[in-house]
């Protein structure tokens, strides 16, 4: 995307019969990671995953995530070692199984694959999105969705079972913005979703907990007799938080992005603002006299549908996570 990352050459050599064949992974179309790869992208980012709770270690989470999963891990493991510095070995180790792969074929970079698996946390599916900037990067977690069964996407495959990047690898030069007939530009949805929290304007989005509901919630919030709230909404900030498309089999897509969420909350004259939830005062810095300012980043799952559908996109998942509090 000019949103996305670009590396200089990067290639992998295959050997043929004849002799030895580079192809270049940021002009060639192939899939972005083997399948016999996968697996093992997976089980490393598991390992890492319960390491770094064990050890309550952020550095340890830097080395499997990346992007918005990295901010809500970081925030998260620094709130629990401020309660326990001496980490948490008791910690009940996270297992995937039942491990999908759905890999798409695609030139450029980052690449990226979703691994879907069951856990022993809950009866749903995790999706983990993976990516990497280049072919001496490592993998890492970008994006994690709990998703129910009923609400498990289709992906196209082609005829070897590689799914479909979108906008579709070299689909008007694999540009971002190329027509990728769904209602909704993949690379644009973080800016149409900030947009509309912030306007409430538009018909990009159907009604729902993430978005009606949610303007209904801070509307209440925005003048109390205690406190008046501002709330700020941005985008993904690519290249470190790009999104990712998927086709599916109904023509439309399931795309994941990020988007960064500030709230500063200034108390009436006479009142100071009061903190009583355990991971907002391990995050908190500044001086809290008057104002407090919430910092939160969120990752999504949309369902983006066919521009012939006639339908709005729609969220299956979406966390939101304080990273950071800053007193004034």
């Amino acid at each position: 995307m000019p949103r996305r990352l670009f590396t200089a050459l990067a290639a992998t050599t295959l050997l043929t019969a004849t002799g030895c064949m580079t192809v270049h992974g940021e002009r060639e179309i192939i899939p972005s990671v083997s399948r016999a790869e996968a697996p093992k992208v997976l089980k490393r980012f598991t390992e890492g995953y319960n390491e770094a709770y064990r050890k309550l270690d952020p550095a340890a989470v830097e080395r499997v995530e990346t992007g918005a999963l990295a901010e809500i891990g970081k925030a998260d493991l620094a709130a629990q070692r401020a309660a326990t510095p001496d980490g948490n070995p008791g910690y009940p180790a996270l297992t995937l199984a039942d491990a999908r792969f759905t890999i798409p074929r695609m030139a450029g970079w980052p690449k990226f694959f979703v691994a879907d698996a069951r856990s022993n946390r809950d009866k749903n599916r995790w999706f983990v999105v993976f990516t990497r900037a280049g072919a001496k990067e490592p993998w890492k977690a970008a994006y994690l969705s709990i998703l129910s069964d009923h609400e498990m996407p289709k992906f196209t495959t082609d005829k070897d079972g590689w799914a479909e990047p979108v906008p579709a690898a070299g689909d008007s030069g694999g540009k971002p913005g190329a027509d990728a007939g769904l209602s909704a530009d993949p690379a644009a949805v973080s800016t149409a979703y900030t947009d509309y929290l912030r306007t409430g304007r538009g018909s990009v989005f159907a009604p729902g907990k993430a978005t009606s509901a949610l303007r209904e919630d801070r509307a209440k919030r925005v003048r109390t007799p205690n406190y008046w709230t501002e709330f700020i909404d941005t985008p993904e900030r690519a290249p470190g938080f790009p999104s990712f498309a998927l086709r599916t089999d109904d023509g439309g897509a399931l795309v994941f992005f990020t988007a960064h969420h500030r709230e500063k909350r200034t108390m009436a004259k006479g009142l100071r603002p009061t903190l009583t939830e355990r991971r907002t005062k391990a995050l908190l810095s500044g001086n809290l006299q008057r104002a407090v300012t919430f910092v939160r980043v969120s990752e999504s799952a949309v369902k983006v549908p066919a521009k012939s559908a006639d339908r709005r996109v729609v969220f299956l998942n979406r966390i939101e996570s304080l990273t950071a509090a800053k007193g004034e």
